[in-house]
């Protein structure tokens, strides 16, 4: 449930974020007419990651074991990889993406406006779509359960909380830090779900080496006791785990985290570092 609750508050709170730039935009500019837009985009989107959530979930069913195992360690293996590339794209686009919606906005908001529909929809159903597949990835990965979803659902609504009380100007937080420490955190939480699904795809028989253990310590680290449950849900932590799960969380993990954390440190820093500070500093405005 943490892991998933992380995913949840951090996908949840960028995309709200944009839906705060967007709507204090029009404020800003008088053209508060056009908001019902924006809803209508953030509506659209949030019902095709809805569709593509449950398409996912019950998708697989009929097909057999090694082919549902098949499916859904190559999907999850994608997820892992869009959620590389989403943590990245944020720490080299955080600092300009408030005059990037304005842009958008500017160009969109002509005729009846329907293009900021579109515009709402994009940026918010980019964030749905990766956190329904990556979600669903997670999921499998900690067993079929309730708690995941449930995590998932309080992060959203945590980061819709948090949204809404940037636009209010009551909250202030450095966004940049957050993003940058819960950015590390999935890297950690991909390489889990990275290691779990290479154990899926070797079930499968994609895969080989099932068999070919780098260490097994089940006895010292009991998969039903609450540390093995502990190290399970967030970590995806297997006590008995083959050569090419560790090879593969290794090769992930330590080059991803440290590119990952490099390319924070090296980002021009200015009076705003994060880029997203803009979002309470304009719907104060």
């Amino acid at each position: 449930m943490t892991a998933n609750f992380l995913i949840g508050l951090r996908e949840g709170l960028e995309a709200t974020l944009v839906v705060v730039l967007l709507l204090a935009y029009l404020a800003k500019t008088d053209r508060r007419h056009l908001i019902a837009r924006i809803w209508a985009g953030v509506a659209a989107a949030v019902a095709v990651s809805t569709g593509f959530g449950a398409l996912l979930t019950f998708g697989p069913k009929g097909l057999t074991f090694e082919a549902q195992e098949a499916i859904g360690g190559t999907l999850s293996i994608l997820a892992v990889g869009l959620v590389t590339w989403m943590v990245f794209w944020m720490a080299r686009t955080a600092r300009t993406l408030g005059s990037d919606l304005k842009s958008r906005v500017d160009k969109s908001a002509g005729g009846t406006g329907w293009g900021l529909a579109v515009v709402a929809a994009i940026a918010v159903g980019r964030e749905g779509l990766e956190t329904a597949l990556f979600l669903w990835a997670a999921a499998k990965a900690t067993g079929e359960s309730t708690q995941p979803l449930v995590g998932a659902l309080l992060g959203l609504i945590a980061a819709a909380g948090f949204g809404y009380l940037l636009h209010r100007g009551v909250l202030k937080v450095n966004l940049s830090r957050f993003f940058t420490w819960t950015g590390a955190a999935l890297v950690i939480i991909a390489g889990g779900v990275l290691s779990y699904e290479i154990h899926d795809l070797q079930e499968a028989g994609v895969l080989p080496g099932l068999h070919s253990l780098a260490f097994d310590i089940s006895g010292a680290v009991p998969p039903s006791s609450w540390y093995g449950t502990l190290l399970k849900g967030p970590l995806n932590f297997s006590p008995a785990t083959t050569w090419l799960e560790a090879s593969a969380w290794l090769l992930y993990v330590l080059p991803v985290l440290f590119l990952y954390l490099r390319t924070n440190h090296n980002a021009p820093h200015s009076p705003d570092p994060s880029g997203r500070k803009a979002a309470t500093a304009v719907a104060a405005a």
